[in-house]
């Protein structure tokens, strides 16, 4: 079972920049759909990537789906080398992508994101308009279920803010 407040908490604390997208950004625009882990996308320069290592060294990541014993080593060095990392830890699931399909990077997200307040953490949300964007482009089963969701609470603000 996921820590949403302490896998949120442990990056925030340690300044690491990135955006909810996926399911936790969903839940926050009204969705009612269950979700499991934390979806984000981190900024890949090499001072975040230190603070996102150091920020969840202390959870034991780990590859999530991987046999036990691989041989995987949770560093700076692996995250540069990477881009996207489907983990576990001692405090739940967390997915973090360099750049996500239909989005790009941290960078070319950022004037879509908004600061919310989440599980008591403040950070940093995908907006809705954008969010049902990046879903259609990941064009999953699932993803395209949300859409659906995700339009509807669209249109119900939108013509909330009409009268």
């Amino acid at each position: 079972m996921t820590d949403f407040k302490g896998l949120l908490r442990a990056l925030t604390d340690a300044n690491v920049e990135f955006i909810l997208v996926g399911g936790v950004a969903a839940t926050v625009h009204g969705s009612t759909r269950l979700t499991l882990d934390v979806d984000a996308v981190y900024r890949r320069t090499p001072e975040n990537i230190a603070r996102l290592v150091r920020a969840l060294a202390p959870h034991a990541p780990y590859l999530r789906g991987a046999p036990p014993g691989l041989p995987f080593r949770w560093n700076s060095a692996t995250v540069e080398r990477g881009l996207n990392f489907t983990l576990t830890s001692d405090v739940g699931d967390l997915d973090l992508f360099g750049e996500i399909a239909g989005g790009g990077t941290y960078d070319a997200l950022r004037p879509h994101a908004v600061t919310i307040q989440v599980f008591e953490v403040e950070c940093l949300c995908l907006g809705l308009e954008r969010l049902i964007d990046v879903k259609r482009a990941a064009g999953r089963p699932k993803d395209l279920d949300a859409v659906a969701e995700l339009e509807a609470i669209l249109e119900e603000r939108r013509g909330l803010e009409q009268r």
